[in-house]
Order: structure tokens, then C-alpha cells, then sequence
């Protein structure tokens, strides 16, 4: 983490924000996963971004829908929207964009309305998620995964089976807070077949797209 002196002294291109959750990710994931992932992302990609600063994880999100599972912390979308506007708001006398990288679904609607505000208070904040990959949603391979090739010793043995239907099927629950009714481990998808290998190649898409987004938002704000 670099001084005031040298910032003030090299200004940065731009800002990246990790931010994810402390939630349930069933019985074999930790719970900070969202933001081990998102780190890992912005982590990666600013190597490849000449300029770019990575700030200090932002480690709770809008998880109401994990409500039901000990563990996990929720600001909930009004005070996460908030807390983000706050925080581009500072990051003022930098003078540079800042891009959320975002490892977490449920903080969606937060991101959107703080990103509004700071359109109309004439700031820049851009909002960087996964692209879609056909994986699972919660829990299950893909996050299992990302974890093996991120941080394998805090992946437990187990691969467990979840809900598999579709989230359009499941989100009346969700988004209740209802979630430990139709996925009683807490995940969403099947983590059987999971690997390091495939964690790796999900991190390096994730990555190239993370650079090559945040290079238009850059070169074109």
C-alpha cells in the first residue's frame, strides 16, 4: 500500500475495489469466498493495468438471502449502497475512476444504485462482475473451483450436491431469505468435479475480461 506522499507524487490511472461478502458457501467453503475471489481478480488484473491502485477489500456485502446459515454478515443493499457511494466519494483528490470488482450477486442492486448516484454527482464508478460461464450459482463447482486454485487449504473435503434447479425457479425463496429451505447445505449447484485446473482457467477468464473492460472504462470514460 503505497504512502499519500506518493500518491500525491504519481497519480494513479485508476482504482480497483474488491468487494464481496461473509456468507455461507455450504460446508466446505469459508465464508469470506466472495472476496477472496473478487481479490484474487483485481489482484491479477492490476498486475496487467500500468497505473492501476488495488485498495483494501471491502468484506460485506448484501447477503439476506443467506440469512438462515451462522456465519453470515449482511449490510443489507441500502447501507452497502451507502458505504460505496462514500467511499468513490473520497477517493476524490485522487481524481481517478474507481472500478468495483465485484465477487458477489446479491450486492447487484447496491452497485447499481450507488453507481447512479455517482453518474449524478458527476464521478465515475464502473462495476466489474463474472462473466457468465454456464456454472453453477452458489456454492457448487465453479465457486469450489476458484477456491481450490485460489486457497486450497481452506476447502474442505466435501463436494456437496445442492439445489440444482433454476434460479428463476429458486429466487421467490432467495429473495425472502428463505434459502436454507430449498438448499439445506447451502448450496446452489454440484460441486462434484470440481479442480484446481478448471479454478485456474475460470481465474484467467475472469481476469482478461476484468483488463480488457476496465482498459475501454480507461481509455474511454
Amino acid at each position: 500500500m503505497a504512502t499519500w506522499r506518493e500518491l500525491e507524487r504519481e497519480p494513479v490511472r485508476g482504482l480497483l475495489l474488491p468487494l464481496g461478502s461473509h456468507e455461507q458457501h455450504g460446508p466446505h467453503l469459508p465464508l469470506d469466498t466472495d472476496t477472496r475471489v473478487a481479490v484474487a481478480v483485481a489482484a491479477a488484473a492490476a498486475g496487467r493495468l500500468p497505473g492501476m491502485l488495488t485498495l483494501p477489500a471491502f468484506p460485506y456485502g448484501a447477503s439476506g438471502e443467506h440469512a438462515g446459515f451462522p456465519g453470515t454478515l449482511s449490510l443489507g443493499t441500502a447501507a452497502l449502497a451507502t458505504a460505496l457511494v462514500e467511499l468513490v466519494r473520497s477517493a476524490d483528490l485522487l481524481r481517478a475512476p474507481v472500478i468495483v470488482v465485484n465477487g458477489h450477486g446479491g450486492n447487484h442492486d447496491a452497485l447499481r444504485s450507488a453507481a447512479a448516484t455517482a453518474v449524478a454527482e458527476g464521478r465515475v464508478m464502473r462495476v466489474w462482475a463474472p462473466p457468465a460461464t454456464g456454472g453453477d450459482a452458489h456454492a457448487g463447482r465453479t465457486e469450489t473451483s476458484l477456491m481450490l486454485a485460489i486457497a486450497a487449504e481452506t476447502v474442505g473435503e466435501e463436494r456437496p450436491v445442492g439445489a440444482t434447479a433454476p434460479l428463476r425457479e429458486l429466487w421467490p425463496a432467495l429473495s425472502s431469505g428463505r434459502l436454507r429451505e430449498v438448499a439445506p447445505e447451502g448450496v446452489l449447484g454440484d460441486a462434484r468435479g470440481a479442480s484446481a485446473d478448471e479454478g485456474r482457467t475460470l481465474l484467467a477468464r475472469y481476469t482478461d475480461d476484468l483488463v480488457a473492460k476496465a482498459e475501454a472504462w480507461l481509455t474511454k470514460p
